[in-house]
């Protein structure tokens, strides 16, 4: 289970952290509280600022962090049952891990809905819209095209009511990283596992809630995600293979951003030739 807090070295800021937290820097936006970005009722009225928070953070402009590797690794060692995260940013797709393994419980940019008639609109066609300033409408009704962002009053996923159902009863370890566990439902599958089943947390600060449920199971680590994952690493002998991972995805992703860079480049530089004035 994880939330913003493994994103954090990858230059995505978290929500809460004071002064560094996203709620603490959209007061560019001029919205009533800062939450109204992911109210839908406002989205409705005034979705210009959504839309320019997303070209900010669209999936694409950050490379996943040892901490999403590390999650890569226990899926490549056969060891991940599920991946349940908060994140909306997508790294763990980008990191490798399959779709099938993945709970994205506050919703995902890979798939976009027209929230009138419910058309769908692929990944590509939301990013052309967001990256050219261009309000997405719906070509069948004229609605607004969200992307599948799970907004406050909108329902979770169905997956994510399923899911648990199969996965928490044969877990025998809860990783935890990166989260407050301040938002529900999702801070209450913790309470999922069975009694036998370890829990560690992995967060900067202490929560009350968590450490003093059952010292016999629990485990707390306070600190970075990417420092406890090096340390996990260290003690399993994986150091090698998550150092190797992360520095060969992480050249691939920079040469693939590289490219998309200066294939922008040269089309902005190409010269237009207007159709009402040849020569």
């Amino acid at each position: 289970m994880v939330g913003a807090g493994i994103s954090t070295s990858s230059g995505i800021p978290d929500f809460r952290s004071p002064g560094s937290g996203l709620y603490d820097n959209l007061q560019k936006y001029n919205l009533p509280h800062p939450t109204d970005i992911f109210e839908l009722d406002y989205f409705m009225d005034n979705p210009k600022p959504f839309f320019t928070l997303a070209k900010e953070l669209y999936p694409g402009h950050y490379i996943p962090s040892p901490a999403h590797y590390f999650i890569r690794l226990l899926h490549d060692k056969k060891l991940l049952t599920r991946h349940y995260t908060q994140n909306i940013d997508c790294l763990e797709r980008l990191a490798g891990i399959p779709e099938e393994k993945l709970v994205e419980a506050h919703g995902t940019f890979h798939t976009n809905h027209c929230v009138d008639c419910n058309k769908f609109y692929t990944k590509e066609w939301m990013k052309e819209k967001i990256f050219g300033d261009v309000l997405p409408v719906c070509e069948e009704c004229n609605g607004i095209v969200k992307p599948d962002i799970v907004f406050f009053g909108e329902n979770m996923p169905d997956h994510f009511y399923t899911k648990p159902l199969e996965d928490f009863d044969d877990c025998d370890l809860l990783i935890i990283m990166g989260t407050s566990l301040e938002v529900y439902p999702f801070a209450s599958l913790v309470a999922n596992v069975k009694p036998n089943c370890i829990r560690v947390l992995i967060n900067r600060v202490a929560i009350d809630k968590f450490s003093g449920r059952d010292k016999k199971r629990d485990i707390t680590f306070l600190g970075d995600c990417d420092d406890a994952v090096w340390q996990m690493a260290d003690v399993l002998g994986w150091t090698n293979e998550l150092k190797d991972l992360w520095k060969r995805e992480s050249s691939l992703f920079e040469q693939a951003r590289e490219k998309s860079d200066n294939n922008a480049d040269q089309e902005a530089k190409s010269p237009r030739i207007s159709k009402n004035n040849s020569r």
